[in-house]
């Protein structure tokens, strides 16, 4: 497999905190479902990192899983901030180092806070692995150890749209 910049960050990233990951090779694909039935699991199995601004221009990750959005009440309540909100893509990629759908807190070019949503404890999981047409799978305990992530309900189930 030839190794991206970027994927070689989370390999990279992964191996200084001890963390076993394993990347795969996937066609890209448009949307996080099609991602899921490419890769043969559920789309909860997924996990989007998202991005995250606080009021202050630092930033933190919201771990996600498919088939959830952030609840911002609940994120806000969480981090203990009045205003959250998410960066454009420019902004995003500025922050990690890494374009959406590819975003990651493992290898990201600054080490922000990680929020993850309580429903990923005790899974396995694919993430944005650094590059486009590929997914990294991690156990979630695994990562959230190594990132010191908070662990709360932060979500809502997705609604659907229009």
């Amino acid at each position: 497999m030839t190794v991206s910049p970027g994927t070689q960050r989370v390999l990279d990233d992964a191996a200084s905190r001890g963390l076993a990951i394993d990347i795969t090779t996937r066609p890209e694909a448009g949307s996080l479902h099609e991602a899921a039935r490419l890769l043969g699991i559920d789309p909860s199995g997924i996990v989007k990192s998202l991005v995250v601004k606080k009021h202050d221009g630092s930033f933190l990750f919201a771990l996600v899983p498919g088939g959830r959005q952030i609840s911002w009440a609940k994120l806000r309540g969480v981090v203990g901030v009045n205003k959250l909100s998410m960066p454009s893509p420019d902004v995003a990629l500025d922050a990690t180092g890494f374009e959406r759908g590819t975003i990651t807190p493992v290898g990201s070019t600054t080490p922000w806070p990680v929020f993850a949503d309580e429903r990923i404890v005790g899974t396995r999981v694919a993430l944005g692995a650094g590059a486009h047409g590929h997914s990294a799978f991690v156990d979630a305990d695994a990562l959230i150890a190594a990132y010191a992530a908070t662990v709360a309900d932060i979500t809502d189930e997705e609604k659907p749209r229009d």
